[in-house]
């Protein structure tokens, strides 16, 4: 693959799979990597020549530990991004939120903080039970043993509340179809007059 890859580099052409030609490419390569491959191509493990045509110019970015500063800019974008993208009200980051996020040590780096803020917006809170040693925060109870069912039904009971009962309007945030997301709600027994999954009073009966 390496191989492949300098040539594509070298050339700017590439084969498509089932293509018997060749064809030119205009692009730009920004590669990323979370080894050491100066180590690696010493060790003979990675081409000197794909590295060097690589690196022409080579950026280290510190991990997330070392620049706890950003941490407040990075959860901000990813609550605003998910919580657009789930149809549901971003969960506040107050201080001691931010405090707390700031003293977690984040092995996954940015992708884990991302992963964790869309947890939070599934689960409705912030899962902090266990991130921060030492936290006299109250944590959310049970929140690491909810199965992927409970995890899905509160989403989907978030959705609902956010728009006011009214199931279409929620199947299409949820990116499902009415039938469906009134399936679930019939297999959690839940009464369309119920608290959770009222139809608002300007839903139309036959509404799609």
């Amino acid at each position: 693959m390496q191989t492949k890859l300098l040539r594509a580099l070298e050339e700017r052409r590439i084969r498509p799979v089932g293509s018997e030609r060749e064809v030119p490419v205009d692009v730009r390569i920004i590669a990323a990597s979370n080894r050491d491959l100066a180590a690696d191509v010493a060790a003979g493990k990675f081409r000197h020549d794909l590295y060097f045509r690589l690196a022409v110019v080579d950026i280290t970015i510190p991990t997330l530990r070392s620049r706890t500063e950003d941490i407040p800019d990075l959860a901000r974008h990813f609550m605003a991004m998910f919580s657009s993208q789930l149809g549901v009200e971003p969960l506040p980051l107050n201080p001691d939120i931010v405090r707390r996020l700031a003293a977690y040590p984040w092995p996954g780096n940015v992708r884990e903080l991302r992963n964790f803020i869309e947890r939070s917006l599934i689960l409705g809170n912030f899962p902090l039970q266990g991130m921060v040693a030492n936290s006299t925060s109250p944590a959310p109870d049970q929140q690491d043993e909810m199965t992927l069912e409970e995890v899905e039904k509160r989403h989907i009971q978030r959705v609902l509340t956010a728009v006011g009962g009214n199931k279409s309007e929620a199947a299409r945030r949820l990116g499902v179809s009415r039938k469906t997301l009134e399936r679930k709600c019939a297999e959690w027994d839940a009464a369309v007059s119920g608290d959770n999954f009222s139809a608002s009073a300007n839903e139309g009966v036959g509404a799609q």
